[in-house]
C-alpha cells in the first residue's frame, strides 16, 4: 500500500499458534545447525559464490530440518538500486516514533527516496520477520529501532551480509553499530536531579519492560545513578507492558505507607500520561500528592491538564539524521558512526515541589 510517498507492509506478522507466536527459524539457526557461517548459508541458499559439495549438503539438510524459509537478504543485496529505504519502529501509535518517521520521510523525499515502514508492537520476537518483510521489497538500507541493539540476531545477520543500517534511539555498547540517539543515562539523571532539587526524597520509576526496550534499561540506569549521587534510597520500580496502559492496580501497592514515593519518573511520555491517569483514579492529585515526569517530549503532553513535564529528545531530527547517516553510508563505511543529539528538560505542571506532609494512605474512592 502506498500513501503520501510511504509504503506499508504487513510482512512483520508471525504465524500464530494455539500457544502464542511460533518461532520462525532464522539464517543464524541454519548456520548453527550446519556448523558454518551465516555468509556461507546465504551463498549456498542464494546460489552465489563457491562452497564444497559437503558444505552445501550440510546447509541444505539444516535448512530442511528447520523448515527454514530462505532469507530475502541475499536477494536484496543482489538487487538493482530501488531508491527505497526500510524503517522499523516499535510502534506507530507512540507519537515519538511517528515523529521520527516523519523526519525520515522528509529527508528521504528531498533525496529522492521512498520509505517502506514496518512495526513490531514492542515484540522482540517479531523483529526478524519484520526485517524480512522489508527486505523482500529490496530496500537498499534500513533505519531501525530494535528491542536490544547489543543482543539482536537480526542485526548480527545484517552485519554479516553487510546490508547498511542505522539505529535510531538505540544506544548500543558495540561501537561498530551506527546509531543516532540521545544520552539516555545522562538525560534520566537530569530528570532525577531536578526532582531532588524540588525536595523529593522518595523517587520511584515506571519503566517499560526491560526486555522490550534497551532505552528503558538505560533510563533506569540513569535513575539509579542519580539517586546514588544524591544519597537517596531507590524508590519502587514498576515494570509494565508498553501496550497496557491501565496502571492503577500496579501502582496502588506502592503508594501507601511512610516510604511511598512523592515523585515518579516514567521511562516514556505515554507511560507518564498513563501514570497521571492512574494516580487520579486512585484519588491522588498531581503534582500536589505525587509529581510525574516523562521522557520523550511529545507535543500532546503540553495539552494535558496538568501539562506534562518531560525530557525532550528531538524526534524529527532523530529520524532525519538517521536517514542522512544511512544515505552517506551507501557510498562509504557506516562502522563506528555515532551521533548524539541534545536533550532538554521541559518544565510542566505535573512536576512540582515535594509535599510538606505526604499522605500515608490512599483516599477512599467512591
Amino acid at each position: 500500500m502506498v500513501r503520501d510517498g510511504m509504503r506499508f507492509t504487513d510482512g512483520q506478522t508471525p504465524r500464530g499458534t494455539a500457544r502464542g507466536v511460533e518461532r520462525v527459524a532464522t539464517i543464524r539457526d541454519v548456520a548453527a545447525r550446519a556448523g558454518v557461517s551465516i555468509a556461507t548459508v546465504s551463498r549456498v541458499l542464494n546460489g552465489s559464490g563457491n562452497a564444497t559439495p559437503e558444505t552445501m549438503e550440510k546447509v541444505r539438510v539444516a535448512a530442511s530440518d528447520l523448515s527454514f524459509r530462505p532469507s530475502t537478504i541475499g536477494r536484496s543485496l543482489k538487487a538493482a538500486r530501488t531508491r527505497t529505504v526500510g524503517v522499523l519502529v516499535p510502534s506507530l501509535t507512540n507519537p515519538v516514533f511517528a515523529e521520527s518517521v516523519a523526519g525520515i520521510q522528509e529527508a528521504a523525499a528531498e533525496a529522492g527516496y521512498s520509505v517502506l515502514i514496518a512495526s513490531t508492537d514492542y515484540d522482540p520476537g517479531k523483529e526478524s520477520r519484520a526485517i524480512e518483510g522489508l527486505l523482500s521489497n529490496r530496500v537498499e538500507g534500513l533505519v531501525l529501532t530494535v528491542a536490544d541493539a547489543d543482543r539482536s540476531g537480526s542485526l548480527d545477520t545484517l552485519d554479516e551480509v553487510r546490508l547498511p543500517y542505522v539505529l535510531a534511539y538505540n544506544q548500543p555498547e558495540r561501537p561498530s553499530r551506527a546509531h543516532v540517539s540521545v544520552d539516555n543515562v545522562a538525560a534520566s539523571r537530569a530528570v532525577v536531579e531536578r526532582m531532588a532539587v524540588l525536595g523529593h526524597r522518595r523517587i520511584g520509576m515506571i519503566a517499560g519492560r526491560f526486555r522490550q526496550s534497551d532505552r528503558s534499561r538505560r533510563r533506569h540506569a540513569g535513575w539509579q545513578a542519580a539517586l546514588a549521587d544524591a544519597g537517596l534510597p531507590p524508590g519502587p520500580v514498576v515494570e509494565v507492558d508498553f501496550n497496557d496502559l491501565r496502571l492503577a492496580h500496579r501502582l496502588a501497592p506502592h503508594l501507601e505507607g511512610p516510604e511511598r514515593p512523592t515523585a515518579l519518573f516514567a521511562s516514556n511520555d505515554m507511560l507518564a500520561l498513563a501514570t497521571i491517569r492512574a494516580l487520579r483514579d486512585l484519588g491522588l492529585r498531581v503534582p500536589d500528592d505525587v509529581s510525574v515526569c516523562g521522557f520523550d517530549g511529545i507535543e500532546v503532553g503540553r495539552l494535558m491538564s496538568p501539562s506534562l513535564a518531560t525530557l525532550v529528545q528531538p524526534a524529527r531530527a532523530m529520524g532525519a539524521t538517521a536517514f542522512e547517516c544511512l544515505r552517506t553510508g551507501f557510498s562509504g563505511d557506516l562502522q563506528g558512526r555515532a551521533v548524539m543529539l541534545p536533550f532538554t528538560l521541559r518544565p510542566g505542571e505535573s512536576l512540582g515541589p515535594a509535599p510538606s506532609e505526604p499522605i500515608q494512605t490512599l483516599p477512599e474512592r467512591r
